[in-house]
């Protein structure tokens, strides 16, 4: 019997093309993958980082410095006390300028040095500088006259100190003992260098705020570098 068309006998093999399923399928290649490596760093930026790293050691470092002198005496005999200034209320000393007369008054007494120097001049409006100020509170506790010299021009640290030295000079001296606050020690022992003193800090009683610190490590840092005096032409 003829098979029918389109059949195919049990046995027979099948010569036509393969069914659909088995036909090879096209695989487009794969694109070879980018390398995975460390971008490279733009030598600026590299500048950059170190530059502000090497800031941020500076400051650091100054931070520390003016922190541990707040709390070191350096007080010895020498030629002179010099108290820095501060506020004065018609006449009257404040808490903070008392404090350090107070702690001059005891060097005095303990014969570090037979001169004290108050420093500071009149600020607008006032009718006392802060040099009479502090002269008048030596004087009601027994200080002779002949003992106090005042400095009453100096509206800044830097320029007390340099008005110091011009006429503690003209006197044959230059040996002091410097009396502030102590954020204040490291700053007016360097000034103090820079005008042609030679300074010991003995800082007043009292704890250092950290804003005072943070504030005395910047000029501090800035003075070093350019000098305290362009740092002093800066503040006015």
């Amino acid at each position: 019997m003829t098979p029918r068309s389109g059949t195919v006998e049990e046995g027979s093999v099948r010569t036509g093309p393969p069914p659909r399923a088995d036909r090879d399928v096209l695989v487009p290649p794969r694109r070879p993958r980018r390398s995975r490596g460390r971008r490279r760093v733009p030598a600026w930026l590299k500048g950059v980082t170190v530059l502000l790293a090497l800031v941020l050691v500076y400051l650091v470092v100054t931070f520390v410095q003016v922190w541990r002198a707040s709390g070191e005496d350096h007080a010895r005999p020498t030629n002179a006390i010099v108290v820095l200034g501060a506020a004065q209320y018609n006449g009257r000393p404040s808490p903070a300028l008392v404090t350090r007369l107070d702690h001059a008054l005891g060097l005095y007494q303990r014969k570090i040095a037979p001169l004290v120097v108050v420093t500071g001049g009149r600020q607008q409006g006032d009718r006392f500088t802060e040099a009479t100020a502090g002269y008048n509170w030596l004087r009601a506790r027994g200080v002779p006259d002949r003992a106090i010299l005042k400095e009453v021009q100096g509206k800044t640290t830097f320029e007390s100190l340099s008005a110091v030295s011009r006429f503690l000079r003209r006197r044959g001296m230059h040996d002091v003992v410097l009396v502030s606050n102590p954020a204040h020690a490291t700053r007016i022992r360097q000034v103090a260098s820079e005008v042609g003193l030679t300074p010991h800090v003995s800082p007043a009683a009292g704890k250092p705020a950290f804003s005072s610190l943070v504030r005395e490590t910047g000029a501090v840092s800035i003075g070093r570098l350019i000098g305290y005096r362009r740092l002093d032409q800066f503040d006015h």
